[in-house]
């Protein structure tokens, strides 16, 4: 199983995204978008895992410590690449989520896994290989309260990539947080 541990939105922050997906792909020449159930925000990579590493993954989960938080998107970026760029939503700074990424790698680590090292960059991608005339820019934040993270498989399914959770570990039932209750 192809495996990865993330942070999945809520239908609302969902929409949200959806609709800066929409702006992007209406300007774009060309992209391949991800599709709406597949937005999320990756905490750890763990690639081909067999039941007993699963097993691992779910146990260090369970061991990451954290107190239900809001995040925040604020913006769309890009990763430049030759055939197209990576397209994201990129979220505010928030010391909660960088030490819960932080806590779970290390977990991972103790656990055997070899997890990457570099700098965290909490994003959400909208798609790839996307031609635009498109500049990154700031967007009217939005986001929720983070209080469960997901053990998540990757497969193609008829010809689709297909991301489903195959398991939870919830700190807190999430709520979503409007534009109008943002403090920052």
């Amino acid at each position: 199983m192809r495996l990865f541990i993330a942070v999945n939105f809520k239908d609302d922050t969902r929409a949200q995204l959806l609709a800066l997906q929409d702006e992007l792909r209406g300007c774009s020449e060309r992209g391949k978008f991800s599709m709406p159930e597949n937005l999320h925000l990756t905490l750890a990579f763990l690639g081909e895992c067999n039941d007993e590493q699963s097993a691992a993954a779910k146990a260090a989960m369970e061991a990451s410590s954290f107190e239900p938080f809001p995040v925040y998107i604020e913006r769309i970026g890009r990763f430049r690449r030759d055939g197209g760029d990576i397209w994201w939503a990129g979220l505010q700074e928030s010391k909660a989520l960088t030490g819960l990424q932080k806590d779970l790698t290390d977990n991972l680590t103790a656990m055997g896994f070899s997890i990457e090292r570099r700098k965290f960059s909490p994003h959400v991608t909208l798609g790839r290989e996307i031609v635009t005339g498109a500049k990154p820019r700031e967007v009217a934040p939005f986001g929720e309260t983070v209080g469960t993270i997901d053990l998540m498989k990757s497969e193609r399914i008829h010809g689709r990539l297909t991301y489903t959770s195959i398991f939870s570990c919830p700190k807190y039932q999430s709520k979503g947080l409007s534009r109008h209750r943002l403090r920052k």
